[in-house]
């Protein structure tokens, strides 16, 4: 008979997406998300736990052009962030990628934004390539990336598991995490952490 926990524990078919922990996004940077730096450490043990069992493990990150149009300057509603080749868009420097893992870049033209790490990327090809049923995500931020990455992972048929303890909101207003973290388990999203997932 099997057990909520069997349902959670990675296993062929499944691939792990840290979404955009760049500095920018952590504390300090031009676009913090307050306590991101919080889902590092998280994100770093099923890091390990994906890279020990061999799975796919894909980051995305935006990287942006200078004048990228969801920056306040081009008329966006963001100050700068994540330009391509800056400190600012560089993974958090205590983040443990492995050595094989699959970089996606997205919202890389002045006049495209992307929040969805499937928007303009080749990241649905390259999950379908590695037989990828099931994705379990995490990263920043709740109410914007991953949201939208979760959003479009359900559309196009994945099963989603939504690491909630590596998870956290921007909330330009304040429910704004809470609410989608709503949407995302109403969209199918199952929810689970480190405790159910396990070593």
């Amino acid at each position: 008979m099997s057990t909520a926990r069997d349902k959670v524990v990675p296993g062929p078919g499944d691939a792990l997406i840290v979404v955009d922990v760049q500095n920018d996004f952590l504390p300090g940077g031009s676009l913090a998300v307050p306590d991101g730096d919080a889902v590092v450490p998280v994100l770093n043990h099923y890091l390990a736990t994906f890279a020990g069992k061999g799975l796919p493990i894909y980051a995305t990150r935006d990287w942006h052009p200078a004048n990228h149009c969801s920056f306040k300057a081009q008329g966006g509603p963001w100050p700068p962030h994540c330009v391509a080749s800056t400190r600012g868009a560089q993974f958090a420097p205590t983040l443990q990628l492995p050595t094989a893992i699959t970089i996606i870049s997205k919202a890389t033209t002045a006049g495209q934004d992307a929040y969805s790490g499937f928007e303009g990327t080749d990241l649905d090809a390259r999950l379908r390539a590695d037989t990828t049923r099931r994705v379990f995500v995490g990263g920043l931020a709740t109410d914007y990336c991953v949201l939208n990455t979760v959003r479009d992972a359900c559309k196009l048929g994945y099963e989603v598991i939504l690491l909630t303890d590596a998870i956290r909101a921007v909330n330009v207003s304040p429910d704004d995490g809470r609410k989608a973290e709503a949407e995302m388990r109403f969209l199918g999203a199952h929810a689970a952490t480190l405790a159910e997932i396990g070593p």
